[in-house]
């Protein structure tokens, strides 16, 4: 019967993960103006170990008391960076070694499964209603989208950011062939 890991529990486990993981995964963030979607979102970075954080577009300011309600203080623990145009934040990204893969439903993208997520993996997200801008678009080496079969056509950012940013772990992940050790504790 499983029971629910005790703290230090989760914490050893969440060790042994980190201790797995080699490759950098960083996110680009357009134009999402609502508060608890960019608190979400960062809480979904600190989680999977976003390396670094672009905000660029008019998106909310992560030390906005309503990004802190959902980020529930981890804003703190990624180094975030906000640049005035979406062209800049791109330059920035590549300098710092990354590829770009926005994740948006776009003529000619590739299903997430399929994308190139590879380490060294800038993901990139837009606004909420318009989603990835024209520019950027333009600017990313590969668009993915997140294949959907349910009768609703599309997912809210935060939710379509966490699904992205999993599977660009679990592709590291499951190359290193395996399962993790089972949690311990209960």
């Amino acid at each position: 019967m499983s029971t629910q890991l005790r703290p230090t529990d989760v914490k050893r486990l969440n060790r042994q993960w980190r201790r797995r993981t080699e490759g950098r995964v960083a996110l680009l963030v357009e134009s999402v103006t609502q508060p608890f979607n960019l608190g979400s979102i960062l809480r979904t970075c600190a989680t999977l170990g976003v390396d670094r954080l672009w905000l660029t577009g008019n998106s909310a300011d992560p030390d906005d008391p309503k990004v802190g309600k959902t980020a529930l203080g981890t804003a703190a623990k990624v180094s975030h960076t906000r640049f005035p145009t979406t062209a800049e934040a791109l330059e920035d990204v590549r300098s710092d070694g990354y590829k770009v893969v926005a994740v948006e439903l776009a003529s000619g993208a590739l299903p997430l499964h399929a994308a190139p997520l590879e380490p060294d993996v800038c993901l990139a997200v837009g606004a909420e209603d318009h989603g990835c801008s024209p520019a950027l678009l333009a600017g990313a080496d590969a668009v993915a989208y997140i294949p959907q079969i349910g009768r609703v056509g599309s997912l809210n950012v935060a939710v379509a950011t966490a699904i992205a940013l999993a599977e660009a772990r679990h592709r590291e992940w499951a190359s290193l062939g395996g399962e993790a050790d089972a949690p311990v504790g209960g």
